[in-house]
């Protein structure tokens, strides 16, 4: 596989969810190896890099979402032309774990151990969740409420409402 992959397409809204995306052809789909249980970074127009995953969008292709935040630091809207970059996403969850929540996972070994059996995708709904605001103070109580709920549920039961219960 020959990385990074450069090519050209538009942004899209999907039509049944809220936000937008970044067509990704099913030629581009083969090149990344055929399947869609691929983290990549994503930078658009040479400006700004993100981590993402591949999703199936149908007839081979598939699409990266971006937020309205990006699409405003861009500059870019709907249908806008963009210049597209993939990159193998070699971290560890595909996106940048909080220090908050590694500190906790470091001094809590059955947090630790619980979040580690997770899938995937529950482990990156923890980090995007517990980075979603600014101040610390919150991150570290979003760190707090989630691995303390987690540490509760009986295993393989994990559910994000049972995760964000109060």
């Amino acid at each position: 596989m020959q990385l990074p992959i450069i090519y050209k397409t538009h942004i899209n809204k999907l039509p049944h969810l809220p936000g937008h995306y970044i067509e990704v052809p099913a030629e581009v789909v083969e090149q990344l190896g055929g399947n869609f249980k691929v983290r990549v970074l994503c930078t658009v127009n040479n400006k700004l890099t993100f981590q993402g995953g591949l999703v199936a969008l149908g007839g081979g292709a598939g699409y990266i979402n971006i937020n309205n935040a990006r699409l405003k630091k861009l500059g870019l809207q709907d249908g806008t032309e963009v210049q597209v970059s993939l990159d193998s996403d070699e971290s560890e969850f595909g996106m940048e774990v909080p220090e908050e929540l590694t500190e906790l996972l470091n001094q809590d070994e059955e947090g630790k151990r619980r979040f580690a059996l997770l899938p995937p995708g529950k482990q990156r709904y923890i980090i995007y969740y517990v980075a979603g605001v600014k101040s610390s103070q919150l991150r570290i109580d979003r760190a707090l409420l989630l691995i303390n709920n987690l540490k509760q549920l009986p295993l393989g039961k994990e559910s994000f409402r049972e995760m964000l219960a109060k």
